[in-house]
């Protein structure tokens, strides 16, 4: 559960004190570790209070225009020098008041469009963050279990830093992700299974031999790439004139992104960075019905997670056996929200409804998002007067299949007025 060599000054220099075990407490150093050797619990990252509460906002707005502004809040790239990075963040939070009236919210509603980012989706975060720290740790290979656009993005990554990169991915991905995978030049190895079974073996993998010097972004150094998704968190935070919505939609596969945008929010709060909004916030998750074993646990009253075999278009949702779920569903619970799920249909929908409503093309997931958006406010369970956030994670080009079949010219010519006019465009 550990490798390699021990991390150079510039990780004791950022706020990071440790990892920690999510489920006893128990404290470990830094290092290539995800797991906790007491319970097997998972390990994230202890930060210095005192060191995290020097943080000004004076200092974030200074900084530079993507995720780095918020180093001093991270665990590892302190010193510019050693990160490995495509530089992403700052995505636009765009207003969405057509998409509002639609599904009948009477407050503001923002998208956090992720979709825009270096291999467009909010993977560049976490991977930015998690290989800044596998260099530190000394590793010299990049390599993660992914459902495309992790791989997309750790390809990418590699590419960018001139390190070699061997991805995993299950076989029957979109072609639109595989080709953005393939096309940077590294490995790429298709494994004829689900995501969970591409995950098992490379957790298998990190404890041979051969792999001992390659770096699994959502393996070994998984703590560290999960703090990437903060900065979601932070953003928005900071893109609202420093304060927190009181609601947010966000999509859960591992359910790991809706607990660290959670932990973002308490963090600013806990330094003094925001106030929190009167009433605290609300996390809400979204699932496809494909894949659903976090919802489902919610909804049957348990944190005990039964994992599920994926079906449905919502490939980069396909998490059967999701490792955060139980922290996915005691955040929703402490602080009011709630759960649902979106079959194929709605999905494609929802795609179609933000595309037509505020001008962003999203993929499944942003689909999955928005269809459990409107089911919230139908069901009363979304305050329809509390200003809203939802996140998109990733490109609509990726999932093309997904609505090909539903959208297309509305009209078919011949290059002349009587054919415009025989179409109905002319009077």
């Amino acid at each position: 559960m550990t490798s390699v060599v021990n991390a150079p000054s510039a990780t004791s220099a950022s706020p990071a004190r440790g990892l920690i075990c999510r489920a006893c407490g128990a404290e470990y150093p830094l290092a290539a570790q995800h797991a906790c050797y007491e319970c097997f619990g998972p390990l994230e990252v202890a930060y210095d209070e005192a060191a995290l509460a020097r943080v000004t906002r004076a200092q974030i707005e200074a900084g530079p225009q993507n995720i780095w502004r918020y180093a001093a809040l991270l665990p590892a790239g302190q010193d510019p020098a050693t990160r490995v990075t495509l530089d992403p963040g700052l995505t636009p939070l765009v207003a969405a008041p057509q998409l509002a009236a639609a599904i009948g919210l009477n407050a503001p509603l923002w998208v956090k469009d992720d979709s825009q980012n270096p291999t467009h989706s909010f993977k560049d975060r976490v991977v930015s963050v998690a290989l800044t720290a596998a260099k530190e740790l000394g590793f010299n290979r990049f390599s993660c279990a992914s459902t495309g656009n992790l791989a997309n993005s750790v390809a990418a990554h590699a590419a960018r830093a001139g390190v070699p990169s061997i991805v995993f991915i299950p076989s029957d991905l979109e072609q639109g992700k595989i080709i953005t995978t393939a096309v940077y030049g590294g490995e790429l190895v298709a494994i004829e299974g689900s995501y969970d079974d591409v995950n098992r073996l490379c957790s298998e993998l990190v404890e041979t031999d051969e792999f001992e010097d390659t770096a699994f972004v959502n393996v070994n150094v998984r703590p560290f790439y999960a703090e990437g998704s903060k900065t979601l968190g932070y953003e928005v935070a900071e893109q609202l004139g420093w304060r927190i919505p009181a609601q947010v939609v966000i999509p859960m596969a591992s359910g790991e992104l809706l607990t660290k945008i959670d932990k973002a929010f308490t963090e600013l709060v806990e330094i003094g960075l925001v106030e929190a909004p009167e009433g605290g916030w609300t996390v809400f998750g979204a699932q496809s019905e494909g894949c659903n074993p976090i919802a489902v646990a919610l909804h049957a009253d348990t944190d005990v997670i039964t994992p599920v075999k994926p079906t449905g278009i919502a490939k980069s949702l396909n998490i059967g056996d999701p490792a955060a779920g139980p922290y996915a569903i005691e955040a929703v619970k402490r602080t009011g929200g709630w759960m649902d799920y979106a079959n194929d249909d709605e999905i494609r929908e929802g795609i179609r409804l933000l595309a037509e409503t505020t001008g962003v093309f999203a993929e499944t997931a942003g689909g999955t998002t928005v269809a459990v958006l409107k089911k919230l406010v139908a069901s009363g369970r979304l305050d329809p007067a509390k200003e809203t956030v939802v996140y998109n994670t990733g490109e609509g080009l990726k999932t093309l299949d997904a609505v090909a079949g539903q959208v297309g010219p509305t009209h078919t010519i011949k290059p002349s007025l009587k054919g415009a006019r025989e179409a109905g465009l002319l009077g």
